[in-house]
């Protein structure tokens, strides 16, 4: 749960991870918490970027499925086909500009 710190119009002005002294623990769906953390440019929670991590973990584990004739491809329904063949497109992309030299690398 998050802790916030308020002004004296009881405005959100601080968020902490850890308890404190004249912080107050609110849930991460509250409504005035993520107003707040949209104005300061923080919408991507951290569960938002763990969604997005999974996502990849997700497709990877429906490929591993498919190719071990658990499920076939055409089994999934075609809107959920229509989105990993984009991916996969996507993926593949990104991959082979990768080949080219990725931004991580070093001079």
């Amino acid at each position: 749960m998050p802790y916030v710190k308020r002004d004296e119009q009881g405005r959100i002005i601080t968020i902490n991870l850890e308890p404190g002294e004249g912080l107050e623990e609110l849930p991460s769906s509250s409504p005035e918490l993520l107003d707040f953390m949209h104005r300061m440019g923080l919408e991507q929670s951290t569960l938002q970027q763990s969604d997005l991590r999974l996502v990849r973990v997700l497709e990877d584990l429906i490929d591993l499925l498919i190719d071990r004739d658990v499920i076939r491809f055409t089994d999934l329904p075609l809107p959920a086909q229509e989105k990993l063949m984009e991916r996969r497109s996507m993926r593949q992309s990104l991959g082979a500009l990768d080949l080219l030299g990725g931004a991580n690398e070093t001079i």
